[in-house]
């Protein structure tokens, strides 16, 4: 689930970093940060989790 939305995340950043629109730049930034921590999160806790 996390790996998904960090993919739709990565591409709203890439079309947002590219100057296609201010506000989802901004949008795409606080997006991919936020999925980058969930993906660390689940990376580290995940089998803890699910065990």
């Amino acid at each position: 689930m996390v790996i998904i939305l960090l993919v739709i995340a990565v591409v709203a950043a890439i079309f947002g970093f590219g100057g296609i629109a201010d506000g989802a730049a901004e949008i795409a930034k606080i997006l991919f940060y936020i999925f980058i921590v969930l993906f660390v999160l689940s990376l580290l806790f995940g089998k803890k989790i699910f065990k």
